[in-house]
């Protein structure tokens, strides 16, 4: 596996884009670093595709420059840039055998017959097709279509390679199978990555880092870990994983009030008091075993109706004190049966402090 290097490959500055009056990106600023696989996650309309074609110089943008490797690409056109590409819709040549789609690059660069019978038994070997070379398109399934997209993509060993929502055509049992041999060969070959995706679960699974984007702007970057735990924006609170929001009043130092509810948090920022915030939690956060009356953010809650979701049921509480706030919370399969938990019960739960995040504003 290569590391990635703390030197940036890809540096994108102030890029910005519109088709007609709509504005599809808002001066993105962003480093991607040598060896590192990168997600572009965020709802259909976010501008991570039109970033990405941008990338690839298949659309090129109004403003803003775009370096690879050193060197300005901004008004390179797509050969003139050392990339591979990976799309939804597989986009293999339905006359060609498997053998030729992967090839097919290497025979567009004049590449000697015998160095591409090479290359292409080595990738078939490496994306596990070795037996389906003679094959055409159509006798192959969804996942092994785009197998071969991904070998002939990574045929001419581009230094970046880039991938265009590549499994959301596929079920869901052969995309969480290709998404984890994608991710241990792009470790393996150590080639730079950008996957764009609207599914959190995928991004959270494969990247080293993760873009969130919303409007044509970046919400955000950081870790899979970084976006989860800390989110930055409301919108990332909520776009990546279940939040719940509260509408709450800063007390003091530290101190917010939902309703009836006086809670500690560990993660707030300096609002005076009487600020109107947004206080965030995730459901699986939400504590019920070992509470007492001195567990910081303790309180009795009513469980309502609960949501079967396999290895874990997802209830909302009311609390007694605070009849107006509802409250998602995850329990496990294991407190579920250890606990008993039934709808119409009063428990002991508790918010704790770290768990809580605080936003500017009111909610929505």
């Amino acid at each position: 596996m290569t590391s990635p290097s703390s030197a940036p490959f890809l540096s994108i500055r102030n890029l910005a884009k519109s088709f007609g009056s709509f504005i599809a990106l808002r001066g993105i600023d962003l480093d991607i670093r040598r060896g590192e696989f990168v997600c572009f996650l965020g709802p259909s309309g976010c501008g991570k595709t039109t970033l990405l074609r941008a990338i690839a110089g298949l659309d090129l943008q109004d403003s803003g420059t775009i370096e690879m490797g050193g060197r300005d690409v901004s008004h390179a056109p797509p050969s003139e840039r050392d990339f591979g590409i990976v799309f939804q819709s597989y986009a293999l040549f339905p006359n060609l055998t498997v053998a030729d789609n992967v090839g097919y690059g290497l025979v567009n660069r004049r590449t000697p017959a015998r160095d591409i019978a090479r290359r292409v038994d080595e990738l078939l070997a490496l994306v596990s097709l070795s037996d389906q070379a003679r094959k055409f398109p159509i006798q192959l399934s969804g996942g092994q279509q785009q197998r071969v997209a991904l070998a002939r993509a990574l045929a001419t060993s581009p230094e970046l390679l880039l991938l265009d929502e590549p499994l959301s055509a596929l079920d869901a049992k052969v995309r969480v199978r290709l998404r984890d041999e994608m991710r241990a060969l792009q470790q393996r070959l150590g080639v730079t990555t950008i996957m764009v995706t609207h599914d959190q679960e995928e991004a959270l699974a494969m990247a080293d880092r993760i873009v969130v984007m919303n409007g044509g702007a970046v919400e955000q970057v950081g870790s899979p870990e970084e976006i989860y735990r800390r989110p930055a924006t409301p919108f990332v609170a909520d776009f990546v994983g279940h939040m719940t929001f509260f509408d709450a009043v800063v007390t003091g130092p530290g101190r917010v009030r939902v309703d009836e509810l006086d809670l500690l948090v560990a993660n707030a920022a300096p609002f005076p008091a009487g600020t109107p915030v947004r206080l965030a939690m995730r459901p699986e956060e939400v504590r019920t075993r070992g509470v007492s009356d001195e567990t910081p953010n303790s309180f009795e809650a009513t469980i309502g109706d609960l949501a079967f979701l396999g290895s874990f049921c997802r209830a909302h509480l009311e609390p007694t004190r605070s009849q107006k706030t509802r409250i998602a919370a995850d329990f496990s399969a294991n407190a579920m049966r250890d606990l008993g938990i039934q709808p119409g019960q009063v428990r002991s739960i508790a918010f704790p402090p770290e768990s809580l995040h605080v936003f500017a504003g009111a909610a929505r």
